[in-house]
């Protein structure tokens, strides 16, 4: 057996369905759309939010590469000047040290001609006043009797014509 409502219980359901579609309508439904499309309005926002910030992150990791890039563009660049410096620097040394090297030896080698000439005089002063110390000792025992110097006086004038 099937059990049927009778007709006041179906008007009365239908009335209070009705009444309450219209509360629910007129009280419940706006607000519950507006939050509804103000939640989709604020997920949307996000989402391009969302996009934007990926959009900066990506921009921004590409100028990050391009910093770095030219970072280690301009960090090879002074490596290479520096080096340049380096290898200009340690060429005056070397060129200087050279300089005054060869400046150093000339010196040494006028130092050692000059006391060699020095020497060399030193030696001849010797030797002539030696050579006179003994011409004179044998002078002195030659010419010991009168007769062997005035032989002695006689050749050398004969040998030295006046003038």
């Amino acid at each position: 057996m099937i059990i049927e409502p009778g007709i006041g219980l179906l008007f009365w359901m239908g009335l209070t369905f009705l009444i309450l579609l219209f509360l629910l309508s007129k009280f419940a439904w706006k607000p519950i759309l507006n939050m509804v499309n103000d939640r989709e309005t604020s997920i949307i926002d996000a989402l391009n939010q969302a996009k934007l910030a990926k959009k900066e992150m990506e921009q921004l990791k590409s100028d990050n590469e391009k910093i770095i890039r030219e970072a280690k563009i301009e960090r090879d660049a002074i490596l290479k000047e520096a080096r340049e410096i380096k290898d200009r620097i340690v060429g005056e040394a070397r060129e200087a040290a050279k300089v005054e090297g060869e400046k150093m030896i000339a010196s040494a080698k006028q130092s050692i001609e000059s006391e060699k000439a020095a020497a060399l005089n030193d030696i001849k002063n010797q030797i002539g006043t030696l050579s006179v110390s003994i011409a004179e000792s044998i002078l002195k025992q030659k010419l010991d009797d009168t007769a062997a110097q005035n032989t002695l006086v006689e050749n050398y004038l004969s040998n030295k014509t006046l003038n």
